[in-house]
């Protein structure tokens, strides 16, 4: 396995490039945040991933090691490939990806060609926990009774109190009534 590369970009290729290193050229597909902050003839230093299957041997790169274990938590989501998961950091950077995870955004990663809104699900409930975990997020509703009876309200239709709160927190907005929390919760939720 490549870890990491460390050389001088020999050509620009989007969605890769080739990266010099002593004398060999390793094509490694980056994000486009890569591609435009590195020209040719520039040292770079990139943490990899190798990514084989029975055709192919191919290397994903970032320029850090934070990125590259985001790059490595997406493809851990069923249904989403290597290219989907740089395809992800095309849109937006580490801390906008974990931002819609932990907002439950599923329309930042519907943005990405090829991944829809089912993966967009997916990578957000199964990277929620991985991401720091439930009880690192601040999912505190505060003293509202609207919030604490849609939990209640979730709840009796079979949802656990995780998910309950998880689903009133991304939706919530100050002076909601219950009966509208409940249901933007349910919608949240995907019933």
């Amino acid at each position: 396995m490549i870890g990491m590369l460390r050389g001088t970009v020999a050509l620009k290729n989007a969605p890769s490039i080739i990266l010099d290193v002593s004398g060999v050229g390793y094509k490694v597909f980056v994000p486009n945040s890569v591609l435009t902050a590195s020209g040719v003839g520039d040292n770079l230093s990139i943490y990899t991933h190798t990514y084989v299957r029975d055709d192919a041997l191919e290397l994903y790169g970032f320029v850090s090691n934070e990125d590259l274990k985001l790059f490595q938590m997406l493809i851990s989501v069923s249904g989403v490939g290597c290219k989907s998961a740089l395809g992800v950091f095309s849109i937006g950077s580490r801390s906008d990806i974990v931002n819609a995870v932990v907002r439950g955004d599923v329309g930042f990663f519907t943005a990405v060609p090829r991944l829809g809104k089912k993966n967009g699900q997916k990578i957000i409930i199964e990277l929620k926990n991985k991401l720091g975990g439930i009880e690192d997020l601040d999912l505190s509703l505060g003293e509202s009774s609207e919030h604490s009876d849609a939990i209640t309200a979730l709840q009796s239709f079979g949802f656990s109190r995780t998910e309950a709160e998880q689903a009133v927190f991304v939706v919530k907005k100050e002076g909601m009534a219950t009966e509208e929390l409940v249901k933007l919760a349910l919608k949240q939720l995907g019933r």
